[in-house]
């Protein structure tokens, strides 16, 4: 053999070393999942979380760069998917409408962060050097509402992939079938992008029991709760630290300064997104009665329907509360959906929302709603309407909005408040990113803590130590 035929290039070498360690890295996935006979979807927890850990043990050897090629084609990808993704919720669900679910899917896929979240800081000195680094826990169990099935799993998958975690999904059953389709579509995306097995994992069949048995599991190192309080409290009694998403009754305050025209279509865009299922969303209006005819005028003018006859008011009412509660049948629905359970006539153009007046104390007001029912309630002055507002707030810290131009005043009520989310002069949904400035997020960890959350949320901060020097200052 001559020495040219025995020379190997350097781009013939990089080709075998590639491939030396795409067996390397993707063998042992490749026997697991052989010998067990699932990919992603499994019939018990036990299997799923075992298999979802093994491959967090690939996956935490491989670069950053690997975590960054699938949160890639998962943007790319799914792109072509989100029309598809809200028709189906919104069939299987029986919630929210068609058009929202689409910008919703589009927001968590473009403007969730990804690795770039995790800013390694350093400190040097005459001493040496400390850097502090973000790392990933292991397998989260993460668990998703059904009223942002897909959007949640979108966001927390891109989340907490590129902070290097493996997740076990734990959809709401009322969300099903098309959790399990798009946990599938994921986990292929990323098998075929870094040849690791069953890095996004679930059950064929989620239920209450099946949530318990993750919550117990020793192989799930945290707790991603996005859901109601008895959820997430539930989760907090686990003994696993729990990040925890939970209910929120945000309310909207309007003082006599507020640039009322913009208010008003900032308050029913907000309001009437995805019929009101978005936890961020108004769920009651506080205003200044100075103010209040005006701003309802204008509310009308874009698209909210006031039900003002006591008759109606009342058979309103009776329909959206049911011996104190919320009528869950109704969580969701159109407009017109709800005016007919009503027994009310509905217009021939519907309505985006329906808006009425209630005294401050009405359950209305009181309760999270989660359909286009929005209460508004008048009050003397601003420091009467703080107290109102917060009052509404009930202690959850979850979101608040406010419309004024006096800045004082908008200062006040968001120290006040203490919401993990506060926006002013603008629609609620600009809190989670949506036309202002921020990334998106989908699980708004109010009860344990941590906020908005992103990336470096899944992630431990960890501290090495450099001694004898390693400043060049």
């Amino acid at each position: 053999m001559s020495d040219q035929s025995s020379t190997i290039s350097s781009e013939q070498l990089e080709g075998l070393i590639r491939s030396i360690l795409s067996e390397k890295l993707t063998a042992p996935a490749q026997s697991q999942t052989a010998a067990s006979g699932d990919v992603a979807i499994f019939a018990d927890v036990d299997s799923a979380i075992r298999a979802a850990r093994q491959a967090y043990l690939q996956y935490h050897q491989l670069p950053l760069k690997c975590r960054s090629a699938i949160i890639t084609a998962i943007r790319e990808q799914l792109a072509d998917d989100v029309t598809q993704l809200a028709e189906q919720a919104v069939e299987e669900t029986g919630m929210g409408n068609v058009g929202d679910k689409i910008l919703k899917n589009r927001l968590a896929l473009e403007k969730t962060p990804g690795v770039e979240d995790l800013k390694t800081t350093a400190l040097t000195g005459d001493d040496g050097m400390v850097l502090f680094e973000y790392s990933p826990f292991g397998v989260i169990g993460s668990i998703t509402p059904s009223t942002n099935p897909t959007e949640t799993i979108i966001n927390n998958s891109i989340s907490m992939l590129a902070a290097g975690n493996a997740i076990y999904f734990s959809p709401h059953p009322g969300a099903k079938n098309l959790s399990i389709w798009l946990i599938e579509k994921i986990e292929a995306l990323i098998y075929k992008t870094c040849g690791v097995r069953n890095l996004v994992v679930t059950v064929a069949e989620p239920s209450f029991d099946n949530t318990q048995k993750m919550m117990a599991h020793p192989d799930i190192a945290v707790l991603a709760v996005t859901g109601g309080p008895a959820i997430v409290t539930m989760a907090l009694k686990s003994g696993k630290k729990t990040i925890g998403a939970g209910a929120g009754n945000p309310p909207c305050l309007v003082d006599e300064t507020a640039e009322i025209v913009k208010a008003a279509q900032d308050i029913v865009s907000g309001a009437s997104l995805d019929n009101n299922l978005p936890c961020i969303a108004e769920k009651a209006v506080v205003v200044v009665d100075a103010v209040a005819d005006q701003l309802i005028a204008q509310m009308r003018e874009y698209g909210a329907l006031l039900i003002s006859e006591p008759q109606q008011v009342s058979a309103l009412k009776a329909a959206c509360v049911v011996d104190g509660k919320i009528n869950r049948k109704l969580i969701g629905k159109d407009p017109q959906v709800i005016l007919q359970t009503a027994g009310l006539h509905c217009p021939a153009k519907a309505p985006k929302l329906l808006i009425v007046e209630t005294p401050a104390d009405d359950p209305l007001m009181m309760l999270e709603q989660l359909m286009p029912v929005l209460p508004i309630a008048r009050v003397a002055d601003f420091e009467q309407g703080l107290a109102l507002a917060l009052k509404v707030e009930g202690g959850l810290h979850h979101t608040a909005t406010m419309h004024s131009q006096n800045v004082s005043r908008l200062n006040k009520v968001a120290q006040l408040m203490q919401t993990s989310i506060f926006v002013k002069n603008g629609p609620s949904y600009a809190g989670i990113g949506y036309g202002a400035e921020g990334f998106n997020t989908f699980t708004i960890a109010t009860p344990t803590g941590e906020g908005t959350t992103s990336a470096k949320t899944f992630c431990r901060l960890r501290r090495c130590t450099l001694t004898n020097g390693f400043s060049i200052r």
